[in-house]
C-alpha cells in the first residue's frame, strides 16, 4: 500500500477534464496519496474547447470524481485555480473566491523569502493568444498524435511492455518544437524577473521542467495527458518534480485500478 505523503504545496496543470485523453483517474489517485496545505491548479484543468465540440458524453464519471475530490479537500487545503486557454470560459467570472477556492488569471506565491509568479502561460504563446482559431486547429492535430500514441501502446500492452509516450518523444525530437519550448521558457522567465520574483511556475506546453535561468528558477508542472507529472514543495521550500507512472498490462486494461505506482524524481 502506498504511504501517504504531505507537502506544503502541490502544483498540477493541464489535466484536461472533458477530454478522453485526460488521465483523470490517475491524478485523482495521486491526490489521494499526496496531501498538501496549498494546491495550485495551473490552468487547463477543464478542457472547455473539447466540451464545446459536437460529440456528446465527453464528461465521464472519473472527471466528476476529481472535481468532487477538490470540493472534499478544500476544507483543509487552500486551492488556487488559475485559468488556462482551454478553460478560458472562466474569464466571465474572474476573479472569484468561494469557500477555500480562489479562481484567478495569475498570482504571486510567497515561500519564505522567495516570490514566485504563477500563471498558466498561454499569454506568452502567440498562436494561442492572437490566433485562437489556429490554435484550435493545432489542438485537433495534437489529438490525432495522441490517438496514434494510443494505438502504439495497445500493441505494447499485447507484448507485455510498459506504457511509452510516443507522442511526447516525437515532440521532444522535432526541431521546431524544441525551439518553441526554449523560446517560451525564456519569455516567461523575463516576465518573472520584471515582476521582481525569484521564480516562475507555469504549465501550458505539456513539458515538465525544473531549471535555473541565471537567477530565476523556472518550474513547469507538465500535464496529465502524457507526462503525468506534478510539482511538490516541502516545508523547507525545496521543490521537486514528480512523475506518476502507470505500468500497463492486459489485466490492467480490464481492471484499471491495479498495477500502478507513484515514482517521485527529484531534479
Amino acid at each position: 500500500m502506498t504511504k501517504m505523503k504531505h507537502h506544503r504545496t502541490i502544483v498540477l496543470s493541464d489535466i484536461h477534464l472533458g477530454s478522453k485523453w485526460s488521465k483523470a483517474k490517475e491524478v485523482t489517485r495521486f491526490m489521494k496519496e499526496n496531501t498538501c496545505d496549498n494546491l495550485i491548479l495551473c490552468g487547463d484543468i477543464i478542457d472547455g474547447w473539447n466540451l464545446m465540440r459536437g460529440k456528446k458524453n465527453k464528461w465521464k464519471r472519473r472527471h466528476t470524481k476529481f472535481i468532487k475530490l477538490l470540493l472534499d479537500i478544500q476544507h483543509k487545503t487552500k486551492i488556487t485555480y488559475l485559468r488556462g486557454n482551454h478553460d478560458d470560459f472562466l474569464d466571465a467570472v474572474l476573479p472569484m473566491t468561494f469557500q477555500n477556492i480562489k479562481i484567478a488569471k495569475d498570482c504571486i506565491y510567497e515561500s519564505g523569502d522567495k516570490r514566485f509568479y504563477i500563471l498558466h502561460g498561454d499569454v506568452f504563446d502567440t498562436v494561442t493568444s492572437r490566433f485562437s482559431w489556429l490554435s484550435k486547429i493545432g489542438d485537433v492535430g495534437y489529438s490525432l498524435l495522441l490517438w496514434i500514441n494510443k494505438l502504439y501502446n495497445n500493441r505494447r500492452v499485447k507484448k507485455g511492455l510498459p506504457y511509452y509516450s510516443l507522442s511526447k518523444e516525437i515532440k521532444n525530437k522535432v526541431k521546431t518544437s524544441v525551439s518553441y519550448i526554449s523560446d517560451y521558457e525564456h519569455h516567461i522567465v523575463e516576465i518573472a524577473r520584471k515582476k521582481k520574483c525569484d521564480g516562475v511556475i507555469c504549465g501550458h506546453i505539456h513539458h515538465p521542467e525544473m531549471r535555473y535561468y541565471d537567477d530565476i528558477l523556472y518550474l513547469n508542472s507538465g500535464d496529465w495527458v502524457e507526462s503525468l507529472s506534478a510539482l511538490t514543495e516541502d516545508h523547507e521550500g525545496n521543490w521537486n518534480l514528480v512523475y506518476y507512472q502507470q505500468q500497463e498490462t492486459i489485466e490492467d486494461r480490464l481492471t484499471p485500478d491495479i498495477n500502478t505506482q507513484l515514482i517521485p524524481q527529484a531534479i
